[in-house]
């Protein structure tokens, strides 16, 4: 699966290769799916290309369980969010830990919509969900690197933002297999949101803490539009 960059801060497109820290020039153009994983350290958003033809790669990397691990892990983040979100509050401190309703109120971030329903067609909602664990992904990124440069000593905060993404990569892989064996869709707009880097400790904490309030309130919305997809016929 490639994803399309787009929008007026998108960076350069991720190349394979060591980890970089992305620009925040215009540019657009077709990013590698391993190469979104591997590299990519924003948040992102996306808008799907229905785009169909022959740039699916074989069916062979579906696993036989893919439907049925796909659900566990939607499961887990589900599961896990708030949990995640209480932690994070409570490693940054006063004012974060006591204000939390003001200073982490997401109306001011850019998150991707999640317009999807539980009647919604199958295809529609796969391909929101890839959109939304894609900016996931990249938001945990960014997220981590801020804690890990603010916060190094917070040893369960970096473990559950670690699994976290790391459940989320492995939700994203699921996802590219099913779209890709069951749509043929193989091309992903994206637009990046703006990066944390260069910003201060507070608005690096704020920006992170804003994002996981977001990502409370959408994933439970996500988890109950999705399962049902993915339940055994």
């Amino acid at each position: 699966l490639h994803q399309r960059q787009r929008g007026p801060h998108g960076p350069p497109p991720p190349r394979p290769g060591p980890h970089r820290d992305a620009g925040l020039s215009p540019h657009t153009g077709v990013v590698p799916f391993v190469a979104l994983l591997l590299l990519q350290r924003r948040p992102v958003a996306g808008r799907a290309l229905l785009v169909t033809g022959s740039g699916c790669p074989s069916h062979g990397l579906c696993r036989s369980n893919v439907q049925e691990q796909t659900r566990r892990q939607v499961a887990v983040l589900n599961a896990t969010a708030q949990e995640l979100f209480s932690l994070y509050l409570k490693c940054q401190g006063e004012p974060f830990s006591n204000e939390a309703d003001r200073l982490c109120n997401p109306a001011g971030i850019f998150f991707p919509a999640f317009r999807v329903n539980r009647t919604s067609e199958r295809k529609e909602v796969m391909v929101a969900m890839y959109k939304l664990f894609a900016f996931l992904n990249a938001s945990l990124g960014n997220i981590t690197r801020d804690q890990e440069e603010l916060n190094p000593m917070a040893k369960e905060l970096l473990e559950r933002l670690h699994n976290t993404t790391k459940t989320t990569r492995g939700l994203i892989s699921n996802l590219t297999c099913l779209l890709c064996k069951n749509y043929n869709i193989f091309q992903v707009d994206v637009r990046y949101g703006d990066s944390s880097k260069g910003k201060n400790a507070f608005k690096k904490k704020q920006q992170g803490c804003q994002v996981l309030r977001k990502y409370v309130q959408v994933i439970g919305q996500a988890a109950r539009v999705l399962l049902p997809h993915l339940s055994p016929s």
